[in-house]
This record gives structure tokens, sequence and C-alpha cells, in this order.
């Protein structure tokens, strides 16, 4: 009998991933509500999602016999709820204090300075509905400002003046309650400390402005077992600037990466995470040798699976699943069709305009001839309008992404590049 695993928001270019997995053809994968509920939502509570997803579950069960394992891949509110989803169906997940400890920005750093201080750049909480949050302010300017909790980089802001400030207090304000209120309900299934309780999901965070090589490990948490089953890095080119891209295997320095790697442990361990998978971001300065650590997420990372399966043959999910089942968790190494693979984002400047023209299937069918293994997913399509996609940035709109492998990360750059000038999209500005 196959054994049933459940994935929120399951997509089918994730479908697609899953056949990688060892015994795949032992599982049968279900999706959990679907991606326009739990990620394009503009507005949401929590309870009523996690009541949704339990009543799902059950009718499924119902007719499947089973839950044998519930995976997370997507952020807030699918990485919290599916902690409690397990606990309720005896199933492994990490302690969801350990979860919420990573998902609030201000509580991770608390608890980052604890032990690993010396990667944690300066910061403070902002109340913005404070009579006069500036007062709260211990940094100099420049500095960001963000929420505590909020999707991708909405509501993140560079600030480098007063003006500034005031002009993202207002803007924050008015958008803040979108994810903060449901990620209060969150915090309700926890005890939580004085300070967080006043530093609620409604209150943002203000960090020193931190620069240099971006490096992501990803590993598991398997009964007090830490492994890391893969480095990435987002490299920054000399001259021609190309776009956001993520590159695997990491070209960082090898005693980096190690570096990445021990504070990586040192900080799940001090709180109490286990039996779950978790990606981290840091920055590497490398005209000082500064590590910074940006943040942890408590899952394995969507965005690597393509380049997994390109360089290593199988997709990530399979250490999700082995740990979700109660297995210890296992990757392939090494024995995918390229030796470098990378993520790259199809950036559109931020100005608003309705999709004329995307490139056709046979453009994109050439493409795939030039560059042989390289996938393209688009996000738009003609008619559409650009202010209209779903959890953007506040610096540019991403199109669509490329997925390509390599035999040097050399090679990846050139092929990028190549792509994005061969893709012909048009646009009318409104």
């Amino acid at each position: 009998m196959k054994r049933n695993i459940f994935i929120p928001a399951l997509e089918e270019q994730q479908r697609t991933e899953l056949e990688t997995v060892r015994n795949a053809e032992e599982f049968s994968f279900h999706s959990l509500l679907d991606v326009k509920t739990l990620v394009e939502a503009e507005s949401f509570s929590f309870n009523d999602l996690l009541d949704k997803a339990r009543q799902e579950l059950k009718q499924t069960v119902d007719s499947v016999g089973s839950v044998d394992a519930i995976i997370a891949h997507w952020d807030f509110p699918t990485s919290v709820m599916v902690p409690i989803l397990c606990k309720e169906n005896n199933l492994p997940a990490p302690p969801l204090e350990s979860v919420l400890k990573c998902e609030h920005k201000y509580w991770s750093r608390l608890e980052q300075k604890k032990v690993i201080p010396e990667l944690v750049p300066d910061f403070c909480s902002i109340d913005p509905f404070a009579s006069d949050p500036l007062a709260q302010v211990t940094l100099e300017y420049p500095f960001w400002l963000k929420p505590v909790k909020a999707f991708s980089s909405q509501l993140g802001f560079k600030i480098e003046n007063e003006e500034q400030f005031h002009a993202a207090i207002k803007e924050t304000r008015e958008a803040i309650r979108q994810f903060g209120e449901p990620f209060n309900e969150a915090l309700e299934y926890v005890d939580l400390p004085a300070e967080i309780k006043e530093a609620n999901g409604n209150t943002c965070i203000a960090e020193q402005i931190i620069s240099g090589m971006q490096g992501a490990p990803e590993g598991t948490m398997f009964k007090g077992e830490f492994n890391v089953h893969g480095v990435f890095d987002q490299p920054v080119d000399e001259g021609a600037m190309l776009f956001d891209r993520l590159e695997y295997p990491s070209s960082m320095p090898e005693r980096v990466q190690r570096r990445m790697i021990d504070a990586s442990k040192r900080f799940l361990e001090h709180i109490g995470f286990d039996n779950g998978c978790f990606n981290a971001e840091f920055m590497w300065d490398e005209e000082s040798d500064q590590l910074w650590l940006v943040e942890f997420n408590t899952r394995i990372s969507q965005s690597h699976s393509e380049m997994f399966i390109m360089v290593d043959g199988m997709s990530n999910h399979e250490v999700a699943i082995d740990i979700a089942l109660g297995e210890r968790p296992s990757m392939a190494n090494r024995q995918g069709q390229f030796p470098v693979a990378a993520k790259c984002l199809i950036p559109q400047k931020r100005e608003d305009a309705i999709v004329k023209r995307i490139p056709s299937q046979q453009e994109l069918a050439e493409l795939r001839e030039r560059f042989p293994g390289t996938l393209v997913r688009l996000d738009i399509e003609p008619g559409m309008r650009l202010s209209d996609l779903a959890n953007q940035d506040s610096f540019s709109y991403h199109i669509g992404t490329i997925y390509l492998g390599a035999d040097t990360h050399e090679e990846l750059r050139q092929r990028y590049q190549a792509c994005l000038d061969t893709l012909h999209f048009e646009f009318d500005y409104v």
C-alpha cells in the first residue's frame, strides 16, 4: 500500500520534482489546500486556514486511509501550520516554538545574539503605531526597516533620513496587519516571553545594513543529528550587473562555508530545533572577512529543488520526506547532469505595464535546444498587469525564473546573460 504524503500548496512543477526521489512509486502525493489560498491571498486568518487544512486533511484521509507525512516548503502561514498539523496527527516535526523563533525576525535576532553574537548585525524593535516611532531607533542612518513578519521584501525599506523613515512608517501602518494579524494568531499557540508579547506581529525591526556575497546552507536536524546536504551562493558580479541568481554548489571559500555550517548548527541546537529541515542565509564581506547571519527558514527551499536535481540527480524533497516519515535523511551526491546549476530571476523594471507579448513555446524550445536542461517558468501572460503580480518586492518585478546547468560558474553567468538577451517580452506602460 502506498504511503500518503501531504504537501500544502503543491504545484505541478513540484510533482515533477517529486518523481526524482528514491522509491517515488511507493508514495502518493496529495496537495493540502492550494497556492491561491496559502500563498496568494491578500488577507487571511491563520486559524481559519488551519481549520480548512484540518477539514481537507480529514476528508482526504477518509478516502485514502492514512496520513503518513506532512511537508512544508512555503513560508508563513504554511511553515507554522505544518508543525501544528503534524503534532495533531502524531507525525515527526520540529517543536512549534523553535519554528516561531525563526519566523519572528526580532525574536530570532534575540536568540541569535545569545549564541552567535559575532554574526548578528545591530538591530532594534520599532512599534510603527507608537506616537513617536523614531524615538525607538537606536541605529545610525542608513538602516533597513521591515516587519517582524512579511512575505519576500514587502514593506522592506532602506531608510537614509528622517523623512524616509516617516514615509515608511506611514506605508507600514496601512499594510502591516495583512500578515501581522494572522501571525499574532499563530503566536498564541506558544507561551511568549514578555518582550515578544510586546513586539507582536504588527511591529517592525530596524537592522544595520550589511553587504557581501550571500551564502545559503541547507540541511536537516534528525533526532539531534545535524547535517548539511548543500551550500548555495548568490554571487556578486563585477562590471555589468546581472540580476539575482542562486548557484549550486557554492564557490565561496571552504573555510567560509564551514563557518556558516557551524553557526547554523549552534543556533538550531540552541533553540531546540529537531526533526525538520532548514535553510539559512548569510552574507560574507570578503574584504573584512566578516560573516553576517541574515535569517533561518525552517523548511527545505523549493528554490533549490531544480538545482539539486541538475547537480545531484534528485530533489531535496528526498530529505524532507525521510524526516517526515521518521527516517534518517540522506541525499544522492553529484549524480546529476551538470557540475553546477543556477536559478536566475527574469527581472522587469518597477514600472506598471500591461503585458503585450511573452516568449513563444517555439522560442523556449529553441532556447532548450541551445542550452540543454534549461527550464523557463513565466509568471506573466498577455493582458496581465504587472501591478497585479502577487508578493513582489519593492525594487523590481519578477516576471519569471530560469533554471540553468553548466560545466562552470563562469559558463552559468554567460548562459544567463544569453537567456536574458534572447527572451523577448513586450509591454504597454501605464
